[in-house]
């Protein structure tokens, strides 16, 4: 018998598509070209029955870019690229509880992550995923141009140390990433415009007053909200969904306590971002 084709499903008009027929033990150009262009068309992408390793996780990841190091939470023992995702009845938070791009406080925020999931509920745990170019194209003409000509910064430090404070865990005075990024800014691929601010990382818009600021970022972050930019994930063992950070948010939902939901993750390494207009963009 002859090995399936792969094929690409999309999930709603906006973004998300499950790709059948891959097996990701065996990973060949084409099928990372498949993925690739399959992430630029829907965002994020997901796989089902995909009992892989450790090794393989990582091996898939470094098929399109460096594997990082997440900035606070410890590595899987001897894998530090992996980010162990885990919650159960002694959890007193979860990972991914606000709207968010992973590490966008980054000065080189990831290009996107792979999180497999080995064990869920037997009901609930969805993940929700967001498109934020939808996000930006639903806005109007003279937001859109506000925006364009606006940065803010994203910061590390107070959500990680909140989660170290919830976990009692000592980051031993460790510093965080820090960084400043367009408001709007262009998928080095795509050449689209998205929004990039979200509420676990940014923390004003510079060179405005804290109220305007503080309300500028909070419309935005109920904007993101919308479940016209939304799909949403129902997981279930060795699935595995592969993120295109730089133009999505995404929200892990914790109703399933006090089950148990594991997982691990792997990142890869971004760009810095790029502004409407940056001489950079290609």
């Amino acid at each position: 018998m002859s090995p399936p084709v792969p094929s690409v499903h999309p999930l709603t008009p906006t973004l998300g598509a499950e790709i059948l027929g891959v097996d990701l033990v065996h990973v060949d150009d084409a099928v990372v070209d498949l993925v690739r262009d399959a992430l630029t068309a829907h965002l994020v992408v997901f796989f089902r029955d995909q009992d892989i390793s450790v090794e393989a996780q990582k091996a898939l990841g470094a098929r399109f870019g460096t594997l990082e190091v997440h900035p606070n939470d410890p590595g899987l023992e001897g894998h530090p690229e992996v980010m162990v995702i885990h919650a159960d009845a002694t959890s007193k938070r979860v990972a991914g509880q606000l709207w968010h791009s992973d590490v966008s406080c980054a000065p080189e925020p990831p290009m996107g992550s792979i999180l497999r999931m080995f064990e869920v509920p037997p009901e609930g745990g969805d993940t929700l995923f967001a498109s934020m170019y939808a996000a930006y194209d639903a806005l109007s003409d003279r937001m859109k141009a506000y925006l364009e000509g606006l940065v803010a910064v994203h910061d590390g430090a107070p959500y990680y140390r909140e989660v170290n404070t919830i976990l009692g865990r000592d980051d031993g005075g460790r510093s965080y990433p820090r960084a400043t990024h367009p408001v709007v800014r262009v998928h080095p691929v795509s050449g689209r415009k998205c929004l990039f601010v979200n509420p676990m990382f940014t923390t004003r818009i510079v060179g405005l007053p804290k109220a305007e600021s503080d309300a500028i970022l909070e419309l935005l972050f109920q904007h993101v909200k919308d479940p016209a930019f939304h799909c949403r994930f129902r997981w279930a063992p060795h699935s595995i969904a592969f993120w295109d950070n730089r133009c999505t948010q995404h929200f892990a939902v914790w109703d399933y306590f006090p089950r148990t939901r594991s997982g691990y993750r792997v990142t890869i390494r971004g760009e810095r971002p790029m502004a409407v207009g940056d001489p950079a963009r290609t």
